[in-house]
């Protein structure tokens, strides 16, 4: 069942050129600005919308899947109206809505629209929204949460044709309940008196975590926060894996109800460390993650590695023909793991849109008095903790490099894993 919400309503009474919608977690904005697309489609015959966001993989899994399933939800949708290899949707009247990614040259400086959507732009690079902005006749639309100062608030403030609107998870009556109360969980670890008014809520007195405090400014309240002390600032991007990168082992999280699992394999190119997701989802049984192994080119002969906690998960995925090496956790083995993460700089392929995710969220914890603790934030770090399980296996092993690895962080992987 389709739910027209707060959210809804509040967008269709933007008006200007430029509309930017900064917001909360699950507020509805990609939600939102969608069916506006389509009813703007659907009215206006020959119309032509670009969806943009930072990756294909993203897109697919985000805006795209909205798309379709609003489309469904609305009995709008036609099957021979979807070109899936070039992900665009043609109305009856000739109008269409596009898919394409920002890492798409011939896309970002090609053809002009009618009507821009810049999906979650806060991962889009200035000048790439400025080329697609110059080809857009009409409206633009923009979407991010506001986690940290982007290019949004240096470009598109103080200008008469530009409007912002920001929502929050209250805006979102279709919202399921559970998520609601997994969203306000942060508030009793946030501040000492969570019923404060909002004005009244972020005084330094009532702060009890500052992690915490610019977590629900961010996600709870959708207001521009300050995104500090991030764990690892020392890794890029690349569009894919070069050619002849050579894996080098496997990390495996599970997860189940709650929590996903997340496997990442780790390649070697150039004595620099790629990560490259292949998996990130709840409720897959140990058959499935075995399948989905197999499906990756994975056997007895690759080192993999996952949580130690889980041994019968272990044992039943080797009866599928694995060699799965099970890795200690603790607080020192989770600091050691960070620490050769840290030692020198690493990719990430860009369709590894959780561990991008992740990477980007993952900071230290702080005290009450907003001193930084020496141990990170426990949340959203399931395929982090992936990554560290093949890091801490590798340089215990001596084969995280073709170098040999230091002394000391030698005898530390020793004092942990024997």
């Amino acid at each position: 069942m389709f739910i027209r919400t707060t959210a809804i309503n509040k967008l269709l009474k933007l008006k200007k050129r430029v509309r930017v919608v900064p917001g909360s977690t699950s507020a509805g904005k990609t939600f939102g600005i969608l069916p506006v697309l389509i009813n703007d489609a659907i009215l206006e015959p020959g119309l032509e919308i670009s969806v943009v966001s930072e990756s294909m993989p993203h897109l697919r899994r985000g805006a795209m899947k909205d798309f379709l399933k609003i489309m469904a939800l609305t009995k709008r949708f036609q099957r021979k109206q979807w070109n899936a290899s070039n992900s665009k949707y043609t109305f009856l009247n000739g109008s269409y809505i596009e898919f394409f990614s920002a890492d798409m040259p011939s896309k970002v400086l090609g053809p002009r629209r009618h009507i821009l959507f810049i999906n979650e732009a806060n991962n889009i690079a200035w000048e790439t929204y400025h080329q697609l902005a110059i080809r857009t006749s009409n409206t633009i639309w923009v979407d991010f949460n506001p986690a940290n100062e982007s290019w949004a608030y240096e470009e598109l403030k103080n200008d008469d044709d530009i409007e912002w609107l920001t929502l929050t998870y209250k805006d979102n009556e279709a919202l399921a309940p559970a998520l609601v109360r997994e969203i306000e969980k942060a508030l009793p670890k946030a501040f000492y008196n969570f019923k404060l008014p909002t004005d009244k809520l972020f005084s330094p007195e009532n702060i009890k975590n500052a992690y915490w405090s610019n977590w629900w400014k961010v996600y709870g309240l959708g207001q521009l926060g300050m995104l500090q002390g991030v764990v690892f600032s020392n890794w890029k991007i690349i569009d894919e894996l070069p050619k002849d990168a050579r894996l080098n082992g496997t990390g495996i999280d599970f997860g189940y109800s709650n929590h996903p699992t997340a496997i990442i394999n780790q390649y070697m190119h150039n004595n620099s460390p790629i990560y490259d997701e292949i998996c990130y989802q709840k409720g897959l049984q140990n058959g499935t993650i075995a399948r989905i192994l197999q499906n990756h080119g994975l056997s007895k002969n690759h080192d993999i590695f996952a949580d130690s906690a889980e041994p019968k998960s272990i044992d039943e995925i080797n009866t599928y023909g694995f060699s799965v090496q099970g890795v200690d956790k603790g607080a020192d083995s989770i600091l050691f793991g960070i620490s050769i993460l840290q030692e020198c700089p690493f990719y990430v392929t860009r369709r590894s849109i959780h561990l991008i995710k992740e990477l980007r969220q993952y900071c230290w914890d702080r005290d009450k008095t907003g001193a930084y603790l020496n141990k990170p934030v426990k949340i959203n770090d399931h395929a982090i903790d992936a990554i560290r399980y093949i890091a801490m296996m590798l340089q215990a092993n001596r084969k995280y490099t073709d170098e040999t690895a230091p002394n000391e962080a030698l005898l530390l992987a020793l004092k942990i894993f024997n």
